[in-house]
């Protein structure tokens, strides 16, 4: 699958143009469309000047968005690209759906939910609640930095986490799509402990075996496609693991099929790609599986 259109999401504090200037080597897998989305949520608006919603807070926030969409729109016309724009006032997910089924793009891309920990347990986090609504990939960009440094190679060494899951199946053609850009991709996949349960060496190592024959034969798979990739297996708590292995291999992001699990489940227990989505240092590129009808 190739990336010719990208949603991009901003609220400006977390992504502005140095952001966005980061996904411009997406220009080597196809891009060639940028949209840019602006959500002013209205109740945030209200809390600005504590009584009500106020109109002219609105227009200000819509022309000072506009400002900077017709400054970014300058530097990619230059670079021989498309660019639309929406400046909004509504809710973040909803408006966002709306975009994504006017423009269908192949990628969106958006900061890390900063609901706390209460209110995502029972509104849910933004980014999943995308990922759960949407069948377009999402990235969830993230400065890697306290200083807000943005990752210059996003594309360069990325981590693959599979469970071999349908949805990992989908996630491995649309890092194809991408083998143009990817400079070295990291495959892995964590052996929950619970899989170990024989205290004979020589069955723990039969696991390990043959989990790493299955890599071995999708980083084949991946190199005959043109991307160098590298299999690793790893045993333990799946998030603690991927993560752990994302600062060995200095991953530039993490690669992630989505959860199956049900709403509220995953709202009450969490799931690997929430958490680490929500919390990881590293940009994560969350592929939903494909939705039932």
């Amino acid at each position: 699958m190739k990336i010719r259109k990208l949603l991009f999401v901003t609220k400006f504090e977390e992504l502005c143009y140095d952001a966005l200037n980061s996904l411009l080597a997406l220009r080597g897998a196809a891009l060639d469309h940028v949209i840019f989305l602006n959500v002013i949520e209205r109740d945030k608006v209200a809390m600005k000047r504590g009584s009500g919603y106020l109109k002219e807070e609105e227009v200000k926030l819509k022309e000072t968005a506009n400002i900077r969409f017709i400054d970014w729109a300058e530097n990619l016309f230059e670079l021989g690209m498309e660019v639309g724009a929406y400046i909004e006032v509504s809710s973040l997910i909803p408006e966002i759906l709306k975009v994504v089924g006017k423009e269908t793009p192949d990628l969106i891309v958006i900061g890390r939910s900063h609901k706390g920990t209460l209110e995502q347990l029972y509104a849910g986090s933004d980014v999943m609640e995308l990922v759960r609504r949407t069948d377009v990939p999402v990235l969830v960009f993230k400065h890697m930095m306290e200083d807000n440094i943005v990752p210059e190679k996003l594309f360069e060494r990325p981590l693959f986490a599979t469970n071999w899951s349908e949805t990992g199946i989908k996630t491995i053609e649309y890092i194809k799509g991408m083998k143009e850009i990817i400079g070295e991709l990291h495959v892995m996949h964590v052996v929950k402990d619970t899989a170990l349960k024989s205290q004979d060496t020589h069955e723990v190592q039969k696991v390990r075996k043959a989990e790493r024959k299955r890599l071995d034969d999708l980083c084949d798979e991946l190199e005959d496609a043109g991307i160098n990739a590298r299999p690793h297996v790893y045993v333990g708590d799946p998030q603690k693991e991927i993560e752990k292995a994302a600062k060995e291999y200095q991953a530039s992001m993490i690669i992630l099929g989505s959860s199956d699990k049900a709403a509220i489940l995953e709202r009450w227990m969490g799931s690997i790609s929430k958490n680490i989505a929500d919390n990881a240092i590293f940009p994560c590129l969350l592929i939903p599986g494909d939705k039932k009808l």
